[in-house]
């Protein structure tokens, strides 16, 4: 099999724009260019070329038990460890990493990155911003550690100025590809409505040794376990902060943006039991993909049977936890289908029709919105579809990057969702 040259990976990105994403999966994997006929005119008569060998699977290596690390490429630096023979493919060395941290190519020409896969658009701000975070006076805004045996993370943790000894709710936070605490933090500003309505925000911070682009690894199947990978790691940040400050029992939340978002479908899922709401903002449902492949292709066309598959879309929990949906209809990096596939693994909790209202921001974005409710009357779903907006936090500050100021709040709905449970 030919090394995949850079020429490979300008073809492969070529392909994506246009939406060929299988053609340029195949081309990744096996080396394979498209065919004359799907790319250029037929060539003269008794013109001749070789034949190919058949494209090859490149199987992921998974990380080592307990390390916490990322599924990776085999021999993704280009170099095949002494004695193993010839490497499956050769990465030039601008090119290292490719399959874990391909360049993105979304909704504002950045092609879906395959190792966040809930790559983000460049709406306001390419890469994470590194403005500090104003905290008042009074607050606090500190970074901690947390460590287990599936490795650490550093997250940080926000105390607002009001908080005077008392129980207070717990949001936390999972911020997208490229980004950080701070920057999800300026972004979202969840610190300021924390001041406004009182409680505690934590921001585990995935790192790059886990994730080139410091993607939540929503898409490995051994990442989407209770009390393994990465769902222990956050959990574990979540009852290390509840037990640093009075958090009231029954009233902890999770959300995320994008893979974040992914990932917070799935702690809903496989921590039911810890976490009494879940907001995903353009996300993909608990379970869409296993791999690198089918999270490929989830991020284009949904997650289908797989999510269907789901346990009824619980993880095996029994029951759906109560969740908050956002998604732009206009989102090219994770398909629109997929928050609808959020909502349904929502929904089974649900009783009756939905309430639809549909409005404006005051920014001009259209929306409709829906609402389910449980035999009780609790709104169990909150499904947002944003009309026109594209992949990027609805109504966040220009201070962070990703998001869409113009869109309605999507960070004081979800604070709204949570605090009226």
């Amino acid at each position: 099999m030919r090394p995949i040259s850079q020429n490979d990976m300008m073809e492969a990105t070529r392909l994506t724009r246009e939406g060929r994403l299988e053609e340029a999966m195949a081309l990744l994997q096996g080396g394979r260019h498209p065919e004359p006929s799907e790319t250029a005119p037929e060539a003269p008569r008794g013109d001749t070329k070789p034949k190919r060998a058949s494209p090859q699977v490149v199987e992921m290596v998974p990380p080592s038990p307990g390390s916490g690390g990322a599924w990776t490429a085999p021999f993704q630096t280009g170099r095949a460890p002494a004695g193993s023979g010839p490497a499956p493919f050769d990465v030039p060395p601008a090119m290292q990493g490719m399959m874990d941290r391909m360049s993105k190519m979304g909704s504002a020409g950045e092609m879906p990155g395959l190792s966040g896969l809930g790559g983000l658009a460049n709406l306001h701000g390419g890469a994470a911003k590194g403005a500090p975070v104003p905290v008042p006076e009074g607050a606090m805004f500190e970074e901690r550690v947390y460590a287990n045996t599936a490795g650490s993370r550093p997250y940080k943790l926000y105390v607002p100025s009001t908080f005077k000894g008392e129980a207070l709710p717990l949001v936390v936070m999972l911020h997208g590809c490229t980004q950080s605490p701070d920057d999800f933090a300026a972004g979202t500003r969840m610190n300021e409505l924390a001041e406004e309505f009182g409680f505690f925000v934590a921001y585990p911070g995935q790192t790059q040794a886990a994730n080139m682009q410091k993607c939540w690894n929503w898409f490995n199947a051994a990442d989407q376990i209770r009390d393994q990978g990465e769902p222990s790691l956050i959990a574990g940040i979540t009852r290390m902060v509840m037990e640093e400050v009075p958090v009231q029992p029954g009233r902890v939340y999770i959300a995320g943006l994008s893979a974040g978002g992914a990932k917070a479908a799935i702690m809903g899922a496989t921590y039911p039991d810890l976490y009494a709401a879940v907001g995903v903002h353009s996300g993909l449902a608990c379970g869409a993909a296993r791999d690198m492949v089918s999270a490929f292709s989830a991020m284009k066309q949904g997650g289908g049977a797989a999510v269907a598959l789901r346990n009824g879309g619980m993880g095996g929990s029994g029951r759906a936890v109560p969740t908050i949906v956002f998604h732009g209809d206009r989102d090219t990096t994770v398909h629109p289908v997929n928050g609808e596939e959020v909502a349904a693994q929502a929904r089974a909790g649900s009783a009756g029709r939905a309430e639809v209202t549909k409005g404006t921001s005051a920014g001009g974005m259209s929306f409709t919105r829906s609402v389910q409710r449980d035999e009780s009357g609790r709104a169990s779903l909150e499904q947002w579809v944003l009309h026109g907006a594209a992949h990027a936090w609805s109504g966040g500050s220009a201070a962070g990057s990703y998001t869409d100021p113009s869109g309605p709040e999507a960070s004081r709905e979800m604070v709204r969702f949570f605090l009226d449970l």
